[in-house]
Formats: C-alpha cells, structure tokens, sequence
C-alpha cells in the first residue's frame, strides 16, 4: 500500500472515530445500515404500583418491535411521595444526554422546571399518564405534548356505575390521590360529578396519597366518624386495596377502585370491589414512545393525544 493511501485510510477512520463519538455524546448511536438510534428514557412514578410495572412492560414491548430505532431506559421512584427523588432521575438522564424522556410525573407542576432544563438541552420532552399544570407550564414559557386518558371521564363513568348501586342521598367517600397531581385532581372530579347526578351525598373526600397502607388508616378513621357509610370512591387501585383491608368487617360497602391491576381482578371477581377503570397502562407507554419518535423525527409537537378508558365489573371482567 503506498503511503498516500495509508494516509486516506488514516484520515478516514479518525473522521469515523470522531462522527461515532459525537452521536454517542447527543444521546444517539447507528443502528443497522447506518441508521441512527435514539435513546429514549421511560421515568414512570412508583415501580411498587402494578399500574406502572404494567407500564413498563408496555413500552418494553414497544421497543422491541422498535428495536432499531431506539434503545429504552425504564426507572422509577421508591415511592410515588418522593417527587425529588423522579426530579433527580430526570436530571440524571440529561447528563446522560438521552434524544428524549418520556414522563410520568408525579407532581403536575413541581417537574415543569427540570423538564424546561431538558428541553433546553435539546431533549425532547413527552408527558404521560398524569398532565402537567398548564398554568405552570405557560409561566416556564414552554409546550410539552400529553398522551393519556381522560382520568375525569373514567372516573365520571365509574362514579355513574356505583350510582345505579345506590339509592339517593346514601353517604359515600372519596380517597383522593396526591396533592398536586392533576389527574387525582381529575378522579376526583369526575366522581364528584357523578354522585352529583345520581344524587348521592359525598360526606367526606380526602388523600391518601395512592399509597395502599396509608388509605386503609384514612378509610377506617372515615368509616369511624361516618359508620352510615355506603360506599368509597378510590382514586387508584392501590388506595382501593387498602379500603378492602379497612372495610373486611364491613362487606356491603362498596368499593370503586382506578387502574384495572391483577390485585384488584381478584377482588372483583369475587364482588367486593364494584368496578375499576382500565386506562390500558401499556398503551399509554406505547403512545408516549410513539409521539417521542415521532418529535425526534419530524420536529413536529402534537398538544394531545387521547388514549382509552373503560369502566371494569365482574361482568366484562376477561
């Protein structure tokens, strides 16, 4: 080989040294015939919730039948309380220079501010599951994407099915979720709506902050206060388990959940929940991935895309 075409297969490989490790440095690597390949994180609140173990599993399925387009780092938080603890996974997976991070989050407006700080860093940004305050996203001057369900639909719905169960002016509760979480906000809403129209009482509604443990104390000191109770509206499937736990000597009344877990199933199988409503975590995973794509793409930022929710009873229950 001469020395000028030593020289040419030199100056090449050093230029693909290079190339290669700037498209690792921005987060993307090249997949078959050259290709680029994203990297695109799923942070998701509790992984100790079914709900989101459901949704992993989802976008896993996703990125397999995606697989050379990007690459799929899924997390969680320890627990759906520990907003810093997700706010630090965030800024972890923008020093990790990922293409795009699809979130979860479990405050709707204390996350805005790591999020603008990833989108300043050219990181697309898509929300799932649980919007972010619009009024706060307007005040941080950005526009981030939502994919999920209508959650005062669902529970609207729900609240319409434990109506027909009832009579008028029976007293019935309400386990919220998460201060600061705008689709709790919503369940509790959309339930509200629906005991307005069936005419039901709602003598008491307060947090439990989804977590399972904690609901069953609130429902027990609820029921202690208010023993005419009729029924409880639970905003997740988890605080709904703990009404079970709290109500075991107390079996007609009747419990709503949200969420649709396999925990729950068994309960509704053997009629001690009344319903739940599915909101399919494992399409919301796979849409948020596909809006991801599809921002990485084209650039382009769509404001809303739906997915469903069905109401769960022993009846349709596959």
């Amino acid at each position: 080989m001469s020395v000028q075409r030593v020289v040419q297969v030199f100056v090449a490989t050093v230029c693909a040294l290079a190339a290669a490790t700037l498209a690792v440095g921005c987060g993307e690597q090249k997949g078959d015939a050259g290709k680029t390949k994203y990297r695109i994180a799923l942070i998701m609140k509790s992984l100790a919730n079914e709900f989101f173990t459901t949704m992993t599993e989802g976008a896993k399925e996703h990125q397999q039948k995606n697989a050379s387009e990007y690459d799929l780092i899924a997390n969680g938080m320890k627990n759906e309380t520990d907003v810093n603890e997700q706010i630090a996974l965030v800024d972890q997976m923008i020093d990790e220079k990922v293409n795009a991070i699809v979130l979860a989050p479990a405050d709707s407006k204390l996350l805005v501010g790591v999020c603008k700080k990833a989108l300043q860093r050219g990181i697309k940004v898509v929300n799932i599951d649980n919007p972010l305050d619009a009024d706060t996203l307007k005040e941080a001057g950005i526009t981030i994407p939502f994919v999920g369900p209508d959650n005062r639909e669902g529970a609207r719905l729900a609240g319409e099915y434990l109506a027909t169960k009832l009579h008028k002016g029976d007293p019935v509760a309400i386990i919220e979720g998460r201060p600061n979480a705008l689709n709790g906000e919503m369940r509790k809403l959309g339930f509200i709506e629906a005991m307005d129209r069936g005419g039901i009482q709602v003598v008491r509604s307060q947090t439990a902050n989804w977590e399972r443990d904690e609901a069953e104390k609130v429902v027990a000191g609820i029921l202690a206060a208010k023993p005419e109770l009729k029924a409880v509206l639970c905003a997740n499937d988890s605080m709904a388990l703990g009404a079970v736990a709290a109500l075991k000597r107390q079996p007609d009344i009747l419990i709503v959940g949200y969420d649709n877990i396999a925990a729950i199933q068994e309960h509704i199988k053997s009629g001690r929940v009344l319903c739940t409503v599915d909101q399919h975590a494992d399409r919301i995973a796979a849409e948020g991935l596909n809006v991801a794509l599809e921002m990485l793409a084209k650039h382009e930022v769509r404001d809303y895309t739906k997915t469903p929710v069905d109401v769960i009873t022993k009846d349709n229950l596959k």
